[in-house]
């Protein structure tokens, strides 16, 4: 018990904050200021607008930005990152807050907390790279598809009707304007995301998203414009820390909210951070750091009434490109962010509820890589069978049902071509020392087989089964050298059909087992019908004078005339397994 405590506090000890982090940040924290504040004017309508198509308001998503910000700036494993609410997590707290309520979203995102933290703590965050680019660009796809859907009901200027699919809603919102139009809210959200489209071509570095809200707030309030509906009012500040909204009781049934949202938090951090190294040079994040600060993070912003928070691609896209160096513009981008909290949030209150979702449209639309898409779904038909998939799970289902479908579809899709390079192929009689004679009737008793590739569940029955129809000989030479690896399932079905072959009267030489093989063999009993008689070898030429020595005790073969013998190879050489 002492030495697992040893082993955990040793573990937290390395996923902790290292004096090495901020070494960047002393060399030109300028540079850092002005990068956070540039995101900080990027990040406030997003955190808002995201605040509000999660249900909580738009006060939670700026409590996200300023808690989750400022925490997975200082704890988690990426110089880069930038934290905060995001459209991905928003999709899956809708149906949440449907469902359980506020309560139940804040305490989803601390159990989801929790949850990042043990996954820090079991090395979890490796297991990202092994998420295929299809599953990923589905998803994000499909992400962006929804984000602009749930972005109707408020760039229409209706009210948000009922429903948790996001395509019911829509429709909902669709007919509910076709019966009273409310076309200034359609010129503020359009107004707004094309000078976002159109701003990013022109001139990248503009945060032209927070002018045009700017610019729509004000026309808003000079022209009167009931039509245009404000974000309402917003406290002066944070809330206090409380754990009030916790209820016990209902723990059980927010588990699986949980581990939807843990789930997503850690997929969503983790190829965000990828992202940041992919654009930078020298830059390498930490995994399972990177998890462990996204689960503070996560900890931290249900206290103040915040929700669930990932890593954001688009932010930190923005951090890198405005030349951030260090976590001191993730942090200084949060505490811009606090400011404007505590002094401006009678002015945020009367931003139009129609420009924000111009901005979280012009937003998803940026999300879609045409070119990204163009050349997975050119790649294999494969590839573009998981792009599809997986983007219309996220669409039809929810986020983590679709990666779980990506993942199995493109499990099941390698299994499949890793399965067609094992092969079963008949080998010529190496002629070594024979005569022609002797080798002519060596042949037509015996057949060698080379077995190529994995030899596990998905193949072996495809060809090990022929393998028991062979034709009418007295020997079968199997060479496994080739053999790249072996199950269970493998080791059974070549056990079967060697079986099968000596109730024909067929012998079975064996050659060039590998040791790390022989334990899965040996399991299932295979190995020992295939060492019967000691007819398992080392080589093939070995194996080959096996059988004969077995045609001669059959009387089938002249006993073999003394002579000396060599090393018997093939054309390269090489000894024959």
């Amino acid at each position: 018990m002492t030495s697992a405590l040893t082993r955990i506090r040793g573990r937290i000890v390395e996923l902790l904050p290292r004096r090495t982090d901020w070494a960047e940040a002393r060399r030109d924290p300028r540079r850092d200021l002005l990068a956070g504040l540039t995101v900080a004017v990027v990040a406030l309508p997003l955190a808002l607008g995201f605040g509000v198509s999660s249900g909580l308001g738009a006060e939670a998503g700026l409590a996200t930005a300023v808690v989750a910000g400022a925490m997975a700036a200082v704890f988690g494993g990426s110089n880069l990152q930038v934290s905060g609410p995001t459209g991905a997590m928003t999709v899956v707290l809708v149906p949440i807050v449907a469902a359980h309520g506020p309560s139940g979203v804040l305490a989803v995102g601390l159990m989801a907390g929790v949850m990042l933290v043990a996954l820090a703590l079991l090395r979890a965050g490796k297991y990202m790279q092994y998420v295929p680019a299809p599953v990923v660009e589905g998803f994000t796809l499909g992400i962006a598809c929804v984000i602009g859907l749930q972005q109707i009901p408020n760039a229409l200027g209706m009210p948000k009707p009922a429903g948790e699919r996001v395509l019911v809603v829509t429709w909902r919102a669709l007919e509910e304007f076709a019966k009273d139009p409310n076309w200034t809210a359609i010129a503020f959200a359009a107004a707004v995301a094309g000078v976002m489209l159109v701003g990013a071509r022109l001139r990248p570095t503009v945060p032209f998203s927070i002018l045009a809200v700017i610019a729509a707030t004000v026309v808003a309030q000079a022209a009167g414009l009931d039509a245009a509906t404000p974000i309402g009012d917003l406290p002066s500040g944070l809330p206090a820390p409380s754990l009030s909204f916790l209820d016990l009781g209902s723990l059980g049934s927010l588990l699986a909210p949980a581990v939807a949202v843990a789930a997503l938090a850690a997929l969503e951090s983790l190829l965000s951070a990828s992202v940041a190294d992919g654009m930078t040079v020298g830059q390498r994040h930490d995994p399972d750091r990177e998890l462990f600060g996204q689960g503070l993070a996560n900890i931290a912003a249900p206290l103040f009434g915040g929700v669930p928070a990932t890593g954001a691609i688009a932010r930190t896209a923005v951090n890198v490109r405005t030349g951030a160096g260090s976590r001191l513009a993730a942090l200084t981008h949060a505490a811009i962010l606090a400011v404007i909290v505590f002094a401006a949030a009678p002015l945020v209150s009367k931003i139009p509820l129609a420009a924000l979702a111009g901005v979280l449209l012009a937003t998803a639309i940026r999300m879609v890589e045409v070119g990204s898409l163009r050349a997975m779904a050119k790649a294999t038909r494969a590839d573009a069978l998981i792009l599809v998939l997986t983007a219309v799970a996220t669409l039809a289902l929810d986020l983590v049902y679709a990666v779980i479908i990506g993942l199995a579809v493109a499990g099941v899709l390698a299994l499949r071509a890793v399965a067609k390079q094992a092969r079963l192929e008949e080998v010529p009689l190496d002629r070594g020392d024979h005569s022609a004679e002797e080798h002519a009737l060596l042949a037509e008793h015996i057949v060698a087989y080379r077995i190529d590739g994995p030899l596990f569940f998905a193949a072996a029955h495809r060809f090990l089964l022929e393998l028991a129809e062979v034709a009418d000989v007295r020997v079968v030479v199997l060479r496994m050298s080739r053999v790249t690896t072996i199950d269970a399932t493998g080791a059974l079905v070549l056990k079967d059909a060697v079986d099968k072959l000596h109730r024909r009267g067929i012998a079975v030489m064996t050659s060039g087992i590998r040791p790390g093989q022989r334990q899965v063999l040996d399991s299932v009993g295979a190995l020992e019908l295939l060492s019967r008689e000691g007819r398992e070898y080392a080589t093939t030429p070995e194996a080959i004078q096996g059988a004969r020595a077995c045609l001669e005790c059959a009387g089938v073969m002249p006993p073999l005339a003394a002579r000396s013998s060599g090393p018997l190879t093939e054309e390269t050489g090489e000894t024959v397994r």
